[in-house]
């Protein structure tokens, strides 16, 4: 199998669900294994697929259709012409959402804006990912990220260094690395999750709209409340889940 027959595979692979386990994908996953390329393009694929869900999530039913497909129940002519009307516009409305992602990431594989950046990197957090290194040690984690080339010169906040480490890992994102610098904030997690607020940093250089000096950007993005901010030559990304009251206590 080569990386073009893998990329055909896994077109229809789903990131986080029996598909992992599905022996149509096992030698297509094992190659993504061996194969950076393919690797990188895999992960791009999962954040597309998180992304149009997202999208679709956000679909909401119009006010009123429930109260109005009752009110027009005796009128069954009505009906069998409305309800086509109904399935129709759900589905073009599905196949727009559809179009648009598609067309976003298909226009525009390189996009290194910030939004993007945004979405991807929430993506890493929220889909589940596997720690490169556990420890609550910052030292072991500043040097584990310098030996693979991800920015490892960061420089935390006051409040941030005080919050438990539980880790760290490399991401890759448009061909640059990205440092990804785990904590846990103190409240319960689920099982096998060991942490909930994320610290992504990157070269300034590799996003064409970073951010000027000044106080930190609040934005939800999917799940997640993030805060962005630049210093020096690094742009600084921290997530968590809850709201705005909740992240600036690690600011």
């Amino acid at each position: 199998m080569n990386i073009n027959e893998a990329k055909t595979i896994l077109l229809l692979y789903r990131h986080g669900t029996a598909d992992a386990e599905d022996p149509q994908f096992a030698d297509a996953l094992a190659l993504a294994k061996r194969e950076p390329e393919l690797a990188r393009w895999l992960e791009a694929h999962c954040a597309r697929q998180f992304v149009i869900s997202e999208k679709f999530r956000q679909i909401t039913v119009p006010a009123g259709l429930k109260e109005q497909i009752i009110s027009e129940s005796a009128a069954q002519a009505r009906i069998i012409y409305w309800r086509p009307r109904i399935a129709l516009a759900t589905a073009a409305a599905a196949a727009l959402v559809i179009f648009l992602v598609t067309f976003q990431f298909a226009h525009h594989p390189d996009d290194d804006t910030l939004a993007v950046y945004q979405n991807e990197m929430a993506g890493h957090a929220l889909r589940g990912y596997a720690m490169d290194l556990m420890t609550n040690n910052p030292d072991p984690i500043r040097a584990y990220l310098a030996q693979n080339q991800a920015p490892a010169d960061y420089v935390l906040p006051a409040a941030l260094q005080n919050a438990a480490l539980t880790g760290c890992a490399v991401e890759g994102w448009q061909n640059v690395k990205v440092s990804m610098i785990c904590f846990r904030t103190g409240r319960p997690l689920p099982p096998n999750q060991s942490s909930d607020l994320w610290l992504f940093v990157v070269d300034r250089a590799s996003l064409k709209d970073a951010p000027a000096a000044g106080p930190p950007r609040f934005t939800a993005v999917n799940r997640l409340i993030t805060a962005v901010w630049a210093q020096g030559d690094k742009v600084y990304l921290l997530g968590m889940e809850g709201d705005e009251s909740m992240i600036r206590k690690f600011i």
